[in-house]
C-alpha cells in the first residue's frame, strides 16, 4: 500500500489510476479539476464544496447532510426548498434563528424540552449502547460531551468571558486542529451520568444567558484573542447564540436518529 503524509502534491496529475478503498484523511484538492472519475460508493464526511462546480453528473441514490446555501441543481437553487420542507416537516426549526431577545430565550426553552425527551428516550437503552457509535458517528454520550463544549466554547468563553471554561469531558469535532488547555479525549467512557451532570451545569448556564439577555446585548459584539479557541474580535453575539441553538437542534436530530437505529439493532 503506498502511503502519502504531509507531502505537496500541488500540480499532480493522475491519469487512469485506480484508487479504490483509498482513504483521504485532511487532503487539499482545492481548485482540482476531475473528469471520468468514478465516485460510486464513495463516503465523504466534512467536506467544503464551496464555489465547486460539478457538469454532467450523475446523482443516483446520493444521500446529502449538511448546510446548503447557493446550490444550484439544473438550474434551480434548491436550499430554500430544502429549508423550505424541513420547516414544514418540523415547524420549531424554525425558531432556531430568532432575531430578537424573547425569540432566543424561547427557542431555548424549545431545544431544552425537545432534548429533555430524548435525553429520557436513551435513559432507557443499556448504558453500553450509549457508548456505541453508529455509522462511525458520535456515540450518544460523545455528543452530549460535543454539546458540553460548543456551550463552554460559545457561551462560557464569548459571551461570558471566561477564556478557560472546560471540563475534563469536553469534546471538540473530531477535524478540530486541537489547543494547548483544552481536553480532547475521543475515547474516554464516562458513565452517562457524570456527562449528565456537566450538561445541567452548562444549560442551566445558558439559560442564564438567555434569561437576561436585551436586545441591546444581543445587538453587541464580543472579541477573545486569548489562547485557546475561539479567537475572534469583534464577533456578534448574536451569532454565538445561533451557532449554539444549531449545535443542539442537529446534534439531538442525530441522536434520534441513532437511538432509532440502536432499537433495530443496527
Amino acid at each position: 500500500m503506498t502511503r502519502f503524509r504531509e507531502q505537496d502534491l500541488t500540480g499532480a496529475r493522475f491519469e487512469r489510476v485506480t484508487l479504490r478503498g483509498a482513504t483521504f484523511d485532511r487532503v487539499s484538492l482545492n481548485d482540482a479539476s476531475l473528469r471520468e472519475v468514478d465516485l460510486t460508493g464513495a463516503e465523504l464526511r466534512s467536506v467544503l464544496f464551496q464555489r465547486s462546480r460539478l457538469r454532467g453528473v450523475e446523482l443516483v441514490d446520493v444521500e446529502i447532510s449538511g448546510e446548503l446555501r447557493n446550490v444550484v441543481v439544473n438550474g434551480v437553487d434548491i436550499a430554500p426548498l430544502v429549508e423550505a420542507e424541513l420547516n414544514r416537516r418540523m415547524p420549531e426549526r424554525a425558531r432556531m434563528r430568532p432575531d430578537d431577545s424573547d425569540g432566543f430565550r424561547t427557542a431555548w426553552a424549545i431545544l431544552e424540552r425537545l432534548w429533555a425527551g430524548t435525553v429520557a428516550r436513551a435513559q432507557a437503552f443499556p448504558e453500553a449502547a450509549l457508548h456505541r457509535c453508529v455509522d462511525d458517528e458520535w456515540s450518544f454520550v460523545q455528543t452530549l460531551r460535543h454539546l458540553n463544549f460548543a456551550s463552554a466554547a460559545w457561551v462560557g468563553r464569548m459571551v461570558l468571558g471566561d477564556v478557560s471554561p472546560w471540563h475534563r469531558l469536553d469534546l471538540p469535532w473530531d477535524e478540530a486542529p486541537g489547543w494547548p488547555g483544552i481536553p480532547w479525549d475521543r475515547e474516554a467512557r464516562p458513565a452517562l451520568d457524570e456527562v449528565l451532570t456537566v450538561r445541567r451545569e452548562r444549560q442551566a448556564m445558558v439559560r442564564q444567558v438567555m434569561a437576561s439577555l436585551t436586545d441591546e446585548q444581543l445587538g453587541s459584539e464580543v472579541t477573545r484573542t486569548e489562547p485557546g479557541w475561539p479567537r475572534l474580535e469583534s464577533f456578534p453575539v448574536k451569532e454565538c447564540l445561533r451557532i449554539v441553538l444549531n449545535e443542539e437542534w442537529e446534534h439531538r436530530l442525530y441522536a434520534e436518529r441513532d437511538l432509532t437505529l440502536l432499537e433495530k439493532g443496527n
